[in-house]
């Protein structure tokens, strides 16, 4: 018998099963909790103790506009990213394995390239005397050059040229998991291939839509480079606004607590989408 035990004394043991997650989750403590503890510490102490950052940015008209300059941005670019990311979905899930597999390397090929370097592409593509413009007026489709840069129009293109491999994984894999023999069946019905892919194929691929389009609309308000780069000073984001106080104006408190916000409102669509998705799951199986 243990010394422990004749002085009856109990050694708390981990629950089976945790000790393999301990160093994840002191990871995660360590990377992620602790960081956005210490962010909402700053924003409510810098430069006072206070919800006056708080109150500053949700009664100021101008960073009410910055807020809605990026919920804008971010619901335009998932719109606009689930129309052209639906037909390639689709052409990847019917295609022969072979020329998948080599579409889907182009597709993950874009992914690996730099950011910055795909975005400095586009500002080359899309400003006044770029490809775009030239070709459009060689052809004579138009008189004068487009103002594609600098603007709402140029920061979609190029945020849903980022954002379509977010979109296209996870609807491809949706589109996939869905019986061909059931639109067969709708059109031995006498359905028509409207009707079919408004009463079957779209139902059946909401779950990649709705995991697809929140992964580009979360990513999509916290994003800075592209927006950055080929958008204006009318169009400003929040995370731009975010790096601006911090290293230009040294206001760390303001710049915390807008940070902050963006993170709540983050879980906030996440955990809506988790009831949505639950509900659905939960409708079906009854």
């Amino acid at each position: 018998m243990s010394v422990e035990a004749q002085q009856g004394i109990t050694t708390p043991r981990i629950p089976a099963g945790l000790g393999g997650l301990l160093p994840a989750l002191i990871l995660i403590g360590l990377f992620f909790v602790v960081p956005v503890l210490a962010l909402l510490l700053r924003s409510v102490t810098d430069p006072a103790p206070g919800l006056q950052n708080y109150a500053a940015l949700l009664g100021d008209g101008t960073y009410a506009r910055v807020f809605f300059n990026t919920f804008l941005v971010a619901f335009v670019v998932t719109i606009v990213t689930v129309l052209v990311a639906f037909p390639v979905a689709w052409m990847l899930a019917i295609m022969p394995p072979a020329l998948t597999s080599i579409l889907f390397g182009i597709i993950i090929l874009s992914m690996w390239t730099n950011l910055l370097t795909r975005t400095y592409a586009w500002m080359v593509l899309l400003q006044r005397t770029g490809v775009i413009n030239r070709a459009l007026m060689g052809a004579g489709i138009i008189d004068q050059p487009l103002p594609l840069i600098n603007n709402l129009t140029g920061v979609t293109i190029g945020m849903v040229y980022i954002m379509l491999p977010f979109m296209i994984l996870p609807l491809v894999g949706t589109l996939r998991a869905i019986d061909p023999m059931t639109l067969r069946a709708a059109a031995l019905c006498g359905a028509s291939p409207l009707a079919a892919f408004r009463r079957i194929l779209l139902p059946l691929s909401l779950p990649g839509i709705a995991a697809g389009g929140l992964m580009v609309f979360v990513m999509s308000l916290g994003y800075f480079v592209t927006p950055a780069l080929l958008g204006g000073t009318s169009n400003m984001m929040l995370a731009e606004m975010i790096a601006q106080m911090i290293q230009s104006l040294l206001n760390w408190g303001l710049g915390s607590a807008a940070a902050f916000i963006l993170l709540v409102v983050t879980m906030a669509l996440y955990a809506l989408q988790l009831r949505l998705v639950g509900a659905r799951r939960t409708t079906g199986g009854a």
